[in-house]
């Protein structure tokens, strides 16, 4: 098991849809995570910040995302959160939720 942590920026204007969204998502979509092999997932907001948290089961993480990205109902799902976000300004080319590093865990 791998854990992630990943920050992204959300826009003001979008708060109460993101939270809506999020409080009713889409079976398809969570089913489709779980395929993925992603657990324990969560999503804090906090200023305009968007923090989640997930924890890797799998052991092809990049298959695992190529298979989310390419799964219709997430395709939908991600243009319909897309434009409530922002990368983060030091995002690497081509990532939308910026990875962290972890620097701290204890069980």
């Amino acid at each position: 098991m791998k854990r992630y942590g990943q920050i992204l920026k959300l826009r003001p204007e979008h708060r109460d849809d993101y939270v809506r969204h999020h409080a009713d998502v889409w079976p398809a979509v969570l089913e489709q995570i779980r395929r993925s092999n992603i657990r324990n997932y969560s999503i804090y907001l906090h200023d305009g910040i968007l923090f989640a948290y997930f924890e890797y089961m799998g052991s092809d993480f990049d298959a695992d995302m190529r298979a989310m990205a390419a799964d219709p109902a997430t395709q939908r799902w991600w243009a319909l959160m897309e434009p409530m976000q922002e990368r983060w300004p030091s995002a690497a080319p081509g990532e939308w939720w910026s990875n962290m590093t972890e620097v701290f865990h204890v069980d």
